[in-house]
């Protein structure tokens, strides 16, 4: 690193601007598919956001807002009406209406065997939908979704093509395709949107080509064209930004940050996030990748999950490895959200007390397991896994890190292959309830829980607490509810959370950039300084 830090200080002003209508973003990791209905993943969205819209929009601190749909409201706890936005066309010229709403739902549902079905959890929760007319949906879940309007927002709208009448039921889906591949997307033949931007070319690890949609029925972007590179390695992204190859780039190196603000040829937007680096607990009883004395799965006992939180020294991580930009975490989001536990403060380290309970659950030597973590997609991951090996092996515990490119860790986790994944996760909304549908309810796919919980840990308690915060439309008994199961959740940790990541970019002279707590980096945001 020390190279880069020296062409930080010799090289910035060679830095020279790029072509005027021209932005080029050097991103920290690539995306899977230009499928928008791929993968729910930050690079995933940033190329969605450009290219797609959804019925509503989150704004850069996850507040939702109007997008193709302008209004809503509630006839009662189930059913909810959207009037949708008119004058709206796609980027082949086809008029948007509330067939393609329904089209793009079902098709979340049907995805071929290519497709990562990340978005099911937010569908497989409506009942059914109706088109009173052409720009007035109905949707009637199956029980009360007091955020839908957020969840909304991340599944984008294709067109339907020459489908019309199409009537939504999660069993009559089926009748609506066919769905167009994950190829076709790639291809460009499919990726056509409502959003600000449309797709030139694809390719996941050279770089996307975007190109302004001068038929927008938002604000017009400042870009004509707009290019996303995958520069997964924090060096040679921040080189590409001081030789003038990038003019915008994400997360770079925690260690250069200081260096970068004082540097009057750069400038840099930092921004905390909700995303929790965490790791998942196997809770099989063959767990593939964890061993025992006496055999079987010791991570189903909480003690010995309790003495590996114990063992973690979060403020030492936040503060060395990660640079001071991290905040060292108690719970699943950050303190003072909704459903968070108030005072928490950050999880305990006491290494004495780890090694007690291991000898107290039969463990105290004989314990070992592999920590599988990503070496390109989240902030200083591969050296954060490293981290906590050391301190799981102070009390004992011997502990095997295998770090590997994003795409092939995704892939495998999806499929259960590991036992400690450590990942991350960022909230699109200020409540704790939607950490608990993803990642530690147990799995209902028919109703779009637990569709993360790769370690199946199930608890009848923190289920029962939390499902009925998912069915309260009442915020303050919602909350109340939530905040509960968050207590139980740092007793019994299903996940051992660790920090949440700040977010960083840092962009040439010229440029203005606010930054947004989902870490996504949206051009349209982006502007030449006043």
């Amino acid at each position: 690193m020390r190279h880069f830090a020296l062409a930080l200080s010799l090289c910035g002003a060679l830095a020279a601007p790029a072509a005027a209508q021209t932005l080029r973003i050097g991103m920290a990791a690539e995306t899977t598919a230009a499928d928008p209905h791929n993968y729910a993943a930050a690079p995933n969205s940033t190329f969605r956001d450009h290219v797609f819209d959804g019925l509503t929009a989150l704004d850069a601190r996850l507040r939702p807002s109007p997008a193709l749909a302008t209004a809503w409201s509630r006839r009662d706890d189930l059913t909810w009406v959207f009037d949708l936005r008119q004058g709206v066309t796609f980027h082949d010229g086809q008029a948007f209406t509330a067939d393609d709403v329904v089209y793009s739902y079902c098709r979340v549902l049907n995805n071929d065997a290519e497709v990562v079905g990340s978005f099911s959890r937010e569908i497989r929760r409506i009942a059914a939908m109706t088109a009173e007319t052409p720009h007035r949906l109905v949707i009637r879940t199956a029980e009360p979704e007091p955020l839908l309007v957020s969840d909304l927002a991340s599944v984008a709208i294709i067109p339907r093509g020459s489908r019309s009448g199409l009537t939504y039921t999660p069993e009559g889906c089926g009748r609506v395709g066919p769905w167009p591949s994950v190829g076709e997307f790639n291809e460009g033949r499919a990726a056509i949107g409502t959003g600000p931007y449309r797709l030139r070319s694809y390719d996941r690890s050279s770089g996307i080509v975007l190109t302004r949609n001068d038929a927008y029925w938002g604000d017009k972007p400042h870009w004509a064209e707009v290019r996303l590179r995958p520069v997964t390695a924090a060096g040679p992204r921040l080189a590409g930004l001081l030789a003038g190859d990038l003019d915008v780039v994400e997360a770079p190196a925690t260690a250069d940050v200081q260096r970068i603000r004082q540097n009057p040829a750069f400038a840099l937007a930092v921004s905390p996030t909700t995303r929790l680096i965490f790791l998942q607990m196997d809770q099989r009883p063959d767990a593939p990748f964890v061993q025992g004395p006496g055999g079987g799965n010791p991570l189903r006992d909480v003690r010995v999950r309790q003495a590996l939180s114990l063992a973690i020294d979060r403020r030492v991580i936040a503060e060395r490895v990660m640079d001071g930009l991290a905040t060292p975490a108690g719970q699943l989001l950050p303190e003072g959200m909704r459903g968070t536990v108030p005072g928490a403060g950050v999880l305990p380290y006491d290494p004495a007390r780890a090694r007690a309970l291991l000898a107290e659950a039969g463990v105290a030597s004989g314990l070992s397991f592999t920590l599988h973590a990503t070496n390109n997609r989240y902030v200083n991951d591969a050296r954060v896994a490293q981290a906590l090996a050391q301190y799981f092996q102070r009390i004992g515990v011997t502990v095997t890190v295998d770090a590997m490119p994003s795409n092939v860790f995704f892939a495998r986790r999806g499929r259960k292959d590991f036992s400690v994944p450590m990942g991350g996760w960022a909230a699109s909304a200020e409540e704790t309830q939607l950490f608990f549908r993803a990642w530690i309810t147990t799995t209902d796919r028919d109703r779009g829980f637990g569709m993360s919980n790769y370690g199946e840990f199930s608890d009848p308690e923190i289920d029962r607490l939390a499902r009925s915060a998912f069915a309260t439309m009442d915020e303050g008994e919602r909350e109340r509810l939530m905040e509960q199961a968050s207590r139980l959740a740092i007793e019994r940790l299903p996940v051992l959370p660790i920090h949440f990541e700040n977010a960083a970019w840092a962009f040439r002279r010229g440029l203005t950039y606010e930054g947004r707590m989902d870490q996504t980096t949206l051009a349209q945001a982006i502007r030449p300084a006043p």
